[in-house]
């Protein structure tokens, strides 16, 4: 008899910093309810993001029925990667007056190049797009 699939009971998605993460909210808080093992958690992410440290990492946690888990790390959001390209500690609040910095399009094709998995992109010079976008609502300059 093949092994049963284990049911799903929650799919919890959290920003939180690469190898940084701590049992205290929004880990805590969204796992708590689940009856999840913070702890166990925290070892395991910590563990697979430490080579991305400095940088926020999106995850998705699968929390099955019998409280067991798993987790799929995503790439930085474009937002988190505009701000570093650029220098900027963060975006404009009216960013079509106020622009905060400048980003050239070979960084945009870096960004684009990383974001590529996670985009509904069909190639680099859609996803470029997409990320210029991002970009020009931050308050940014493309050159």
């Amino acid at each position: 008899m093949p092994p049963r699939r284990k049911k799903l009971a929650a799919l919890v998605k959290v920003q939180l910093p690469a190898a940084q993460a701590t049992p205290a909210p929004p880990v805590g808080t969204a796992l708590g309810p689940h009856g999840v093992n913070i702890m166990d958690f925290v070892k395991q992410y910590n563990a697979a993001t430490e080579s991305q440290r400095g940088n926020i990492i999106p995850v998705e946690i699968s929390i099955y029925e019998d409280r067991t888990f798993t987790f799929i790390t995503k790439t930085p959001p474009a937002a988190d990667l505009l701000k570093k390209a650029a220098a900027v500690e963060k975006g404009s609040a009216a960013p079509n007056r106020d622009k905060v910095g400048v980003v050239t399009r070979q960084q945009i094709r870096e960004i684009a190049e990383t974001k590529m998995e996670d985009l509904n992109a069909h190639d680099v010079e859609q996803a470029m797009k997409t990320i210029e976008g991002s970009a020009r609502s931050m308050g940014l300059t493309v050159n």
